[in-house]
């Protein structure tokens, strides 16, 4: 089709020459046209940008505000709940397994000095007796002190109703008996899980539901379960102790589900590291020696783990706010929370830790504690928190130290 340029068809060429001329003049004249309307239209593209990026920023700030907004109403609506929720220790009644030394005596003292009225029970009477005159010398409460083994079910009845008989009510309980033995998988034996499981499953079962029904009744309590971070991760030359707190920690989680709707809020307490001295107490087998120094140094070193007094603080904050899970130590929570994203890799890096750990030992039966494994490294001046611990927290077995020592062990350490 022939192009008109402007003008009567006579200033165009006519003759053969025409056609030529009209297609030569067509595409210069359409790419000139073109450019003129793209120079009109390039402003006009230029402010449509500049207003979609004003709405885009517009739209942006108003969803930072709105995120700012809820995120400081869910903060200060859960603080408000947290608060709510938190209750005052004093008058009520404490239940504490495993209350005679470490963290379970920590606990005690902890509970005692909120004015709280303690009960707590153990295997060996004498330890036992240490303790209630530790807690009774130091914040003159209201002590419980009773013989009770967790493993067995008359033996935790008996002892709930020794506290019934005396306070009338169970406020709160702590499961925290427990028993560790260090080595490696080979040294173990079934007995060695069998006692685990007895003393760190059962053993905290058996209290809760002997203690549920009172507590059902009277429309609310706390229940706290004191597991381990390995709980969490499987530790090498832990396994029986390990098994036994994965046990805890699913039964302390699915607990507090189903609990919620009674009024009872439970606690799953996963700890790291702490100095309790109850390294002393542990069983160790294999190269026995060996295994105690590794396991002493992490149990007492002051930046790996942590003091039990400020453990048991904040596992006690824990249980009065009713929080679902208490991780302690920045190792600990860091570990778990790198197990949860990454649970192949952190298994591979503990396979490799496992490498660099005692071999196992001749005798898989035979096992010594703590205080009969140590060395000379591990008697130098590195273990004088540890021991300091262990002193502090009934874990040497002075079970003979007669009342006037023991006191003078206790002077200046009244405000704990």
């Amino acid at each position: 089709m022939a192009l008109t340029i402007g003008g009567p068809e006579s200033f165009l060429p006519a003759g053969p020459a025409a056609p030529m001329l009209q297609l030569s003049i067509e595409p210069s004249f359409l790419r000139s046209r073109e450019n003129v309307m793209s120079a009109f239209k390039s402003p006009l593209k230029i402010a449509r940008r500049i207003r979609q990026m004003r709405r885009a920023a517009r739209v942006a700030r108003q969803m930072a505000v709105f995120g700012a907004a809820v995120s400081v109403g869910v903060g200060a609506t859960a603080y408000a709940l947290r608060r709510h929720r938190t209750i005052d220790l004093l008058d009520r009644v404490v239940v504490i397994t495993g209350g005679s030394r470490g963290l379970g005596l920590a606990l005690a003292e902890e509970c005692a000095r909120r004015g709280a009225k303690v009960a707590i029970c153990a295997r060996d009477p004498e330890e036992l007796e240490i303790a209630r005159r530790q807690v009774r010398y130091k914040f003159a409460g209201e002590v419980l002190a009773d013989v009770c083994d967790v493993t067995r079910t008359k033996d935790v009845e008996s002892f709930l109703d020794a506290v019934l008989s005396r306070f009338g009510q169970i406020d709160v309980l702590i499961n925290n008996a427990g028993v560790i033995s260090v080595g490696p998988a080979e040294s173990q034996t079934l007995a060695d899980y069998e006692e685990a499981m007895n003393t760190m499953y059962w053993g905290v079962v058996y209290p809760t539901l002997s203690a549920l029904p009172h507590m059902k009744k009277r429309g609310g309590g706390r229940i706290a379960n004191i597991a381990s971070i390995g709980g969490k991760i499987a530790v090498p030359h832990l396994l029986p102790y390990t098994a036994a707190k994965f046990a805890t920690v699913g039964f302390s989680e699915g607990l507090r589900s189903e609990l919620l709707k009674d009024g009872i809020r439970v606690t799953t307490v996963c700890p790291g590291l702490m100095r309790t001295g109850s390294h002393l107490n542990a069983h160790f087998k294999g190269q026995h020696r060996r295994e105690f120094g590794w396991f002493s140094f992490g149990a007492t070193m002051p930046l790996v783990s942590i003091d039990v007094r400020r453990a048991a603080r904040k596992i006690i904050a824990a249980i009065r706010a009713g929080d679902a899970e208490l991780v302690i130590t920045p190792q600990a929570k860091v570990a778990a929370h790198l197990h949860g994203l990454f649970p192949g890799l952190t298994t591979d890096v503990l396979g490799v830790v496992n490498r660099l750990l005692p071999k196992a030992g001749w005798d898989r039966a035979e096992r010594h504690v703590g205080r009969e494994s140590h060395s000379w490294l591990t008697k130098s001046f590195l273990q004088h928190m540890g021991e300091r611990a262990a002193r502090e927290w009934n874990q040497n077995g002075d079970s003979t130290v007669e009342t006037g020592k023991l006191e003078s062990r206790w002077q200046g350490d009244v405000s704990a």
